[in-house]
């Protein structure tokens, strides 16, 4: 058969591979038939790459493949030519030591399979919590056009007549059977109860909120972050993405024409106004220095000032991500996020119209699950980012999730060295803690966990829960699931393991935050904090792995997102040498 010229109003990358009559060409071409593809699907046509992180251990995206398939119809429909990629899925719920290691090494693989692979555009198919960060980092880093599908949460979980959220109840009922207010056997009888379908946490976990933040960036359609896992509207969606796709192709509109500065803004506001995790914090970081632009925790303060907690999910409020998109969906919060002078209008989509036409005409179905200004969950609910000579390069804590009492908080160290040291003593009746003190745990940012694991928001010992006390203000370099809550300060950077502060406080050090005034203090003078960090010596490291040398040796600090550092800026798609 003849080979036909490309169609397209400019030569597609894919023709690189496929494109001519070369040894080369024939070669790409024929292996790829092999398949079953006629002839003419490679006379230009755009090929899509359906970057899947489907995988059977990451229990969250175990439907994707499923989802695949929309997408692929769509493509189709558009006259585009599908191609399933299966990626690096990083699974928050089986990944040990934490899944956050791995998010970088996910993000590094993805770009280098985009910019290795004949892909003209790609479809990001994510869930996970780091899934959804990862793969936009890659995504970011190529510069091809894509656009990202979630895979969705799952439907709300029911344990004895009440409605249960994945995570933010593991964390309660686990409470709860430390104070003896909860049987064991009961714990095991909600573990089904609270994963009660496919799909992510059905919480305003990180999986959500990414979701969540990739539509507020725009490089979601209108609409896909909150539909459930098992809606056939989830379908719909993914087939209208798949669609939506091959025209971005066509029009060449790539991540920089819509990850902007603005955009980023609007995200920031957004996550406030969700109460979103504090893990968006670091991905958010993280992309922006993939594409290039510069986003710092001065933007995430500046940004999330007067925005208001409107969004009444748990961890923060009562309901549950159902409920959330029964409501109307992220689109219901962008509008009111426009009408109070919150959002930049304009910011470009990946549908082609700007953010405001998407959202403009839309209505709230339940004004208790997304709530009027005037009925706020919380004023002030975006991520405040504390500074002090504890934390010099800041530290942050979620408003929305803490205690009020304990915003200004003036409290007795007490100290544990790392998470071990931290499981070793917190059920020990002989600890000397009270529900003033100031919870400190060290060890266990990107570079001490390592890998910076979802540790911060410890459980509280004993002794004080059997007092009927639910929080205490807790202070680490770590991270904290977006489906937990408290007064917990998090992220504190510089991180101990590299002699950040943090790394020289002691027991019975008396230490003070006062979240309006963005301060965290360690209260003694300059002279000893000089002295005692002078004396810190570094702790002894023993990768177990290639890779977690590679980490431990290149990755940055919390506040700049803990990405590795060579791997900072977009560095585009070029297609390499053809060695065949």
């Amino acid at each position: 058969m003849t080979f036909k010229p490309a169609k397209w109003p400019r030569k597609l990358r894919s023709q690189e591979w496929y494109g001519g009559i070369s040894n080369h060409t024939i070669y790409h071409r024929g292996w790829l038939k092999n398949q079953g593809y006629p002839s003419d699907l490679f006379d230009g046509r755009p090929i899509i790459g359906i970057l899947n992180t489907w995988s059977d251990l990451t229990p969250c995206n175990g439907h994707l493949r499923e989802l695949a398939k929309k997408v692929k119809a769509g493509i189709w429909e558009a006259g585009g030519f599908p191609v399933e990629v299966p990626v690096f899925s990083a699974s928050e719920n089986t990944f040990r030591p934490t899944a956050m290691m791995f998010r970088n090494l996910a993000a590094l693989s993805i770009e280098e399979q985009i910019r290795a692979q004949p892909i003209d555009g790609a479809v990001l198919l994510v869930g996970c919590d780091k899934t959804t960060p990862s793969l936009l980092m890659a995504a970011a880093s190529t510069d091809i056009p894509s656009i990202v599908v979630t895979g969705g949460p799952m439907l709300n979980g029911y344990f004895q007549g009440e409605a249960v959220g994945a995570g933010t109840h593991l964390w309660k009922f686990s409470d709860a059977v430390k104070t003896g207010k909860m049987t064991q056997e009961e714990f095991l009888d909600a573990e089904q109860d609270v994963t009660r379908s496919s799909g992510t946490c059905n919480t305003m976990g990180t999986a959500s909120t990414m979701a969540s933040m990739a539509e507020a960036l725009g490089i979601a359609l209108s609409g896909n972050a909150a539909i459930p896992a098992v809606d056939s509207r989830r379908r719909v969606m993914a087939q209208l993405s798949g669609r939506r796709i091959v025209r971005m192709v066509k029009d060449d509109l790539k991540p920089s024409d819509i990850i902007t500065k603005e955009a980023f803004e609007n995200a920031i506001r957004t996550n406030g106004a969700i109460g979103g995790s504090t893990n968006a914090v670091i991905h958010l970081l993280a992309i922006a220095g993939r594409i290039g632009i510069d986003l710092s925790l001065n933007d995430w303060d500046r940004c999330g000032r007067g925005v208001a907690t409107i969004v009444n999910l748990a961890p923060s409020g009562k309901y549950l991500m159902e409920e959330f998109f029964y409501a109307g969906g992220l689109p219901v919060v962008l509008k009111q996020l426009g009408e109070s002078g919150l959002l930049h209008k304009d910011a470009l989509t990946v549908s082609g119209s700007t953010i405001w036409d998407e959202v403009k005409d839309v209505i709230n179905w339940n004004d208790d699950v997304i709530r009027p200004l005037d009925n706020a969950l919380t004023n002030e609910g975006g991520i405040a980012v504390l500074k002090g000579n504890l934390a010099p390069k800041g530290a942050v804590l979620k408003p929305c999730a803490a205690s009020e009492h304990l915003m200004k908080h003036r409290g007795r160290a007490v100290v544990f060295e790392d998470i071990d040291d931290y499981k070793a003593k917190i059920n020990d009746d002989s600890l000397d803690v009270d529900e003033t003190c100031i919870m400190v745990l060290k060890n266990c940012g990107p570079k001490g966990y390592p890998g910076m694991a979802e540790v911060g928001n410890m459980g509280l010992p004993p002794k004080v829960l059997k007092k009927g006390v639910t929080d205490m203000v807790r202070i680490s370099d770590a991270r904290m699931s977006g489906t937990a809550y408290g007064t917990v300060i998090l992220h504190t950077s510089p991180e101990a393991a590299i002699g950040g502060p943090l790394a020289i406080v002691r027991n019975g050090d008396i230490i003070e935050i006062n979240v309006d005034a963005r301060s965290i203090h360690l209260d003694i003078d300059d002279k000893e904090l000089k002295e005692r960090l002078s004396a810190w010596k570094a702790p002894t490291v023993q990768p177990s792995s290639g890779y977690e040398w590679l980490h431990h040796t290149h990755v940055e600090g919390a506040d700049t997102g803990a990405d590795l550092d060579f791997l900072k800026g977009c560095r585009g798609a070029a297609v390499g040498k053809n060695v065949h």
